[in-house]
């Protein structure tokens, strides 16, 4: 592999970034039987790359009919190899979990030829664990899973997988297998069935995915659907028959996959739970060079709840871009709409009618206080005895306690002529927020109005220095969509002002020395007149989203401030020195911003647990831990 192409291939890979690893399982299951097995999930396992289990980000390799790469005395086995190394050498950058070929490995299934195939995959075998089934090229293909013995079945049996982490056991006739593999946090169903499946096949099928009855399932066959020139797929006999038989009855079937026929194609349909099932055909054999050892990768993100796929021969791609050939390059990618695409899956919905999402349970305040954490407040019982039911006025005069024992609590008050909608208590709250409660804010203009919260006159935290470093976290939530008059809006704030302070930088001196802030363009910005510098650094994020949470940090090390949204480092974080904050004896302020003597428009939707610690804390220390 060329130096240039190197770099070309990595720089294309940037789409997955985090890294998943197959759990190691104890003694692998050899038997031929569908019974259950039980593999401790291992944090880092299989072949020379290491990877993370939990990262919500991995891949599945998709390898369709390589038959013309193993024709008699015209097969070419460099194409596969190629697309083996890569599978390997990415396998950690790419989040490659798995790799399932479709069928048809060979064009004859002649032992030769099944000889040399088998050859190959020993350029995988032991770094990336996968799965293969039979073709109708590979075997005769009008014959069952009951067939008997074959050359196929020799070289790609059961036997083959049995020293795989992720084999968990195969059909008595030797042509159905299933791996069980742990990616994203939790454990997948891979089924790989034969070319023509038997009715003793599909009960043993039935079988494995009833005792693996919470599992995602993926099932990979030869002949599934075929595609029309526009890409629309529609099942094939065979595919009919696996979806009257198997798949429409099992909910947990989400993805299915044959090859076969080109040209690519997929369809949506819906199953007995009234549930998606996605049907895919990959095949590109007809493509230059017998497709080239064309691989298709499906990145889950369960994060941004796609399914991100993209289709590219490694061959090609790991080549110098200056030395290929014409057809090399226009084959490198395919980027039609059925070889390059996203699936919009929300996992958890879609998954919740055999493996319903647990949610964390509340964690005690005695668990997110770390040393030097000066102020928390939470809106849950534990945090005021007056919580009432979600939707209930918050009454002023109301106390949230600040349950360090540091006396830092807040009492509510309304702004303006605000009527009692201004602040109400709410159950909604960020998944992984300790207390799930929230405060639900209707600040607004013309008038103004809103709610605030302020520390009494003689609080501890007025008077904080922070000089050497603090962490500023809370929870946030805007409204979708987000109507109404607004203007800017303070979410937090200490009232002091930095011409009060002395301080002559800055757009006015009546600006509060400290406060974070969104823009009629839904930015934050925080802005800190430092109790040290004459100066005002101010950190910028993006536009923020509406209707989904947010964990917002600010972290000050003593000598620079980063915002962090989600547990991502903002771009616009000044690089001016920034030691402590000029508080100045004045109260802290959670729902406005107080300027020019007066507090503006009111915050406009959700704050949830709010937590000031006396040091920087590391992303992994956040309310909500970031790895």
């Amino acid at each position: 592999m060329s130096t240039a192409g190197h770099h070309n291939r990595l720089d294309r890979r940037a789409l997955l970034q985090a890294a998943v690893t197959i759990p190691a399982a104890g003694a692998v299951a050899t038997v031929l039987e569908a019974t259950p097995a039980h593999a401790g999930p291992a944090a880092h396992s299989g072949g020379r790359s290491h990877f993370d289990t939990e990262s919500p980000r991995f891949a599945l390799a998709v390898l369709p009919d390589t038959q013309y790469l193993f024709d008699a005395d015209s097969s070419d086995p460099a194409p596969l190899r190629a697309t083996f190394r890569y599978l390997a050498a990415e396998r950690e950058e790419a989040n490659i979990a798995f790799m399932t070929h479709l069928g048809d490995v060979t064009e004859h299934g002649t032992e030769q030829e099944i000889a040399l195939a088998a050859d190959t995959f020993r350029t995988i075998h032991g770094k990336v664990p996968y799965s293969v089934l039979a073709g109708n090229h590979d075997i005769r293909s009008s014959t069952d899973d009951q067939r008997g013995h074959s050359a196929y079945l020799e070289a790609f049996g059961p036997q083959r997988y049995a020293s795989m982490p992720t084999f968990r056991g195969a059909s008595p006739d030797g042509y159905n297998s299933y791996h069980v593999l742990r990616a994203a946090g939790r454990e997948w169903l891979v089924l790989a069935l034969d070319w023509r499946v038997s009715d003793n096949g599909l009960r043993w099928a039935q079988g494995v995915l009833d005792a693996h009855p919470t599992l995602p399932a993926v099932l990979t066959t030869h002949d599934l659907a075929w595609s029309d020139d526009d890409g629309a797929a529609q099942l094939s006999d065979h595919g009919r028959r696996l979806w009257d038989g198997l798949i429409r009855g099992n909910d947990q079937i989400f993805l299915a996959l044959g090859g076969h026929y080109w040209p690519p194609g997929r369809t949506v349909l819906t199953n007995d739970a009234d549930n998606d099932v996605h049907v895919h055909i990959t095949n590109y054999q007809d493509r230059y060079y017998g497709g080239a050892g064309m691989i298709r990768l499906y990145g889950f993100d369960l994060v941004r709840k796609v399914i991100d796929v993209e289709t590219f021969s490694p061959w090609f791609l790991a080549r110098d871009p200056h030395k290929r050939s014409p057809l090399e390059a226009k084959t490198i990618e395919l980027t039609g709409p059925t070889d390059r695409f996203s699936l919009s899956v929300d996992f958890d919905e879609r998954f919740k009618g055999f493996a319903p999402a647990t949610p964390p349970k509340p964690r005690p305040a005695s668990a997110v206080m770390p040393r030097g954490t000066v102020a928390y407040w939470r809106f849950d019982a534990s945090g005021t005895a007056a919580a009432g039911s979600p939707g209930a006025t918050v009454a002023d005069g109301a106390v949230v306690r600040d349950l360090t024992g540091n006396g830092n609590h807040l009492t509510v008050s309304r702004l303006h002529s605000s009527g009692p909608d201004a602040l109400t208590w709410s159950a909604d709250h960020h998944p992984g927020q300790p207390a799930h409660a929230s405060l639900r804010f209707d600040g607004g203009k013309s008038p103004d109005r809103g709610a605030v919260l302020t520390t009494a006159a003689g609080a501890a935290l007025n008077s904080e220095k922070f000089t050497g470093g603090y962490t500023i976290e809370t929870y946030l939530m805007l409204p979708e969509p987000f109507e109404g008059d607004h203007s800017w809006m303070g979410i937090l704030s200490w009232e002091g002002r930095n011409g009060d302070a002395g301080k002559t930088t800055g757009w006015s001196p009546l600006e509060p020395t400290c406060s974070l802030n969104l823009s009629p363009e839904r930015f934050l910005q925080f802005v800190v007149y430092p109790y040290k510098q004459d100066a005002d650094p101010t950190s910028w994020s993006h536009a923020v989203p509406v209707g989904r949470w947010m964990h917002i940090a600010l972290v000050n090390d003593g000598r620079r401030t980063v915002m962090y949204v989600d547990g991502s480092k903002i771009a616009r974080n000044p690089s001016q020195s920034s030691t402590g904050i000029t508080t100045l004896g004045k109260p802290f302020v959670i729902g406005a911003t107080q300027f020019d003597e007066r507090f503006g428009q009111g915050f406009y939707g959700w704050i949830g647990d709010t937590r000031i610690v006396n040091r920087a804390l590391a992303t992994r220390d956040f309310l909500t831990p970031f790895e």
